[in-house]
């Protein structure tokens, strides 16, 4: 392996929780230095996007045939829907005093490190230049200014992060957490997209180094250090069919050499008591270069329909990480467990339509309540190859026991296994109390030694198909939620793998939630709408 790729194996390697010992973070949270949630920029002008909460006419079931969804007009109307719908409020939940927001995009720890930017070079629609999005606000920061005469008819979304913010919390584990909400807010952009019956193109090509001047996230005065921005992907918006103009990235440089620059960002936090620089040193280590675009032949499968006809913006709006599940509800009945695995698979919808690679990354499930399936360790391949490579690895006590079903499925063992389950996943119940839960085990060593910046990609995917569980769980009638914490290794071993060509990067657990009743529900911009009638 490259020296690059060592760095990333070991810092990998080194921040794995152990059945005897968690990775490396704070001894304690200090909680009067929790990072403030919402980034701002100060001596910045914005523009404001129309009040959000607006329905869109567009049922999550048409989402499994996007093309068939009439394209909304480009106005700033439906540009803050893709922004609400993707980055924006969900809700405010209260207990007591306390009060915090939640979000349509999830977020490890509701830390939200992602960071969301408008490159914007279409005059008829705003001034061009650079624009910062607020959530809280649901309004636009502008960065930075091009020339008035710029007009390439396009807009551009990049996307960054804030280690910082996952690092208050979770130590040196919160680099694999930034990357993982990258793939959640990937897709959350793509499924808002398609709602207006537009798409997310990933110019996967982009070098990071590209991304964060034309951002100006290599501004370093603009920024706190502790708290710089780490540029993560670079999409098109395709608000039509007609787009067949290549990317050029020359273009946008030139216009951001002769642009104006406003506002620095303002501090999140005061003191920074603990420093991880391992963060810092991984991050710099699996930095992107300019590489060739790369796409994805994406077959066409016809999905089972959904359990609700629901509109896709009130579903997007309503998702929630649950918290806690019901350990004695009804099972899961068979044909929405089985959607929600169809959907897992490449396809052409969102939001693979917005992912440019082959998978990577393949799933273990544990099911403990789905009828007429038995409870038990089951495999879900997500190409064609992955059985038999995977076969060789596992452990030889394991049964491939084909399963009936619409695609490629097996069953591994039987039985009631809801404690391991728990145990592997830090011992939390919501991996043993849902109807299952599942492990993403990606094809790893092979994928670094490659070139190391895909170590982050992996957790993309994986956050991709976390998107999806989220929002096929939602469409079910019951929740799921993202589980960052497991024991690695022990994982591994009761997989029967002994080496890392394979690792598990992801956790996530589906059920019937358990609400907190002691917990109030407030409306996500009430706030605005006070605002505008003082």
């Amino acid at each position: 392996m490259t020296d690059q790729a060592n760095a990333i194996f070991n810092y990998h390697q080194r921040t794995k929780h152990q059945l005897n010992a968690y990775a490396k973070g704070p001894e304690s949270l200090d909680w009067e230095d929790q990072p403030k949630p919402f980034r701002r920029f100060s001596g910045c002008e914005f523009i404001r996007f129309p009040m959000p909460g607006k329905e869109i006419d567009c049922l999550f079931e048409a989402l499994d045939q996007p093309a068939l969804i009439a394209p909304q007009p480009l106005t700033l109307d439906t540009l803050g829907l893709l922004f609400e719908l993707s980055f924006g409020l969900s809700a405010w939940k209260q207990f007591g005093p306390d009060r915090w927001a939640l979000r349509c995009n999830p977020s490890s720890g509701n830390l939200h490190p992602t960071e969301a930017y408008l490159f914007s070079a279409l005059p008829s629609l705003m001034a061009p230049g650079v624009y910062h999005y607020v959530s809280h606000d649901h309004l636009l920061e502008r960065r930075c200014r091009f020339d008035p005469g710029s007009n390439l008819g396009e807009l551009y979304i990049g996307l960054a992060s804030i280690h910082w913010r996952e690092a208050w919390k979770y130590g040196e584990r919160a680099f694999r957490y930034c990357q993982h909400d990258i793939g959640h807010a990937l897709g959350a952009m793509s499924y808002a997209a398609a709602c207006l019956g537009w798409s997310i193109e990933l110019l996967s090509e982009t070098a990071d180094s590209d991304i964060a001047h034309w951002l100006g996230l290599d501004r370093q005065d603009d920024f706190i250090a502790l708290e710089h921005e780490a540029p993560d992907l670079w999409c098109r918006l395709r608000v039509s069919d007609d787009c067949s103009q290549s990317f050029d990235p020359a273009i946008l440089t030139a216009l951001h050499d002769s642009a104006e620059w406003f506002g620095k960002a303002e501090p999140l936090s005061s003191r920074h008591f603990y420093h991880w620089p391992i963060i810092e040193e991984v991050s710099v280590q699996a930095q992107k270069p300019r590489t060739s675009a790369e796409s994805f032949q994406l077959p066409t499968l016809e999905l089972p329909a959904p359990c609700l006809n629901i509109h896709a913006s009130r579903l997007i709006r309503q998702r929630r990480s649950a918290q806690q599940f019901n350990g004695k509800a009804e099972a899961l009945a068979l044909a929405d467990f089985q959607r929600m695995l169809a959907a897992l698979l490449p396809n052409a919808k969102p939001p693979f339509t917005a992912w440019n690679w082959s998978p990577q990354v393949h799933l273990v499930l544990f099911v403990h309540r789905v009828v007429d399936l038995e409870s038990g360790l089951y495999f879900l391949p997500r190409d064609p190859n992955a059985a038999q490579e995977l076969k060789k690895a596992f452990s030889a006590d394991f049964l491939w026991h084909p399963i009936e079903a619409p695609f490629e499925f097996y069953q591994l063992t039987v039985g009631n296994i809801r404690q391991a389950a728990k145990t592997l996943s830090c011992h939390q119940p919501i991996a043993s109390d849902s109807a299952f839960s599942l492990g993403m085990l990606t094809r790893f060593v092979d994928n670094i030694d490659a070139a190391p910046w895909q170590y982050r990609r992996l957790f993309w995917e994986c956050g991709l198909l976390g998107q999806i569980l989220y929002l096929e769980a939602e469409v079910a009638g019951i929740r799921g939620t993202g589980i960052g914490c497991f024991f690695d290794d022990a994982v591994h071993g009761v997989l029967g793998l002994t080496d890392n060509h394979w690792q598990s990067l992801y956790h996530f657990t589906v059920g019937t939630p358990l609400e907190d009743q002691r917990l109030q529900t407030l409306a996500a911009y009430a706030h605005l709408d006070a605002a505008c009638h003082q």
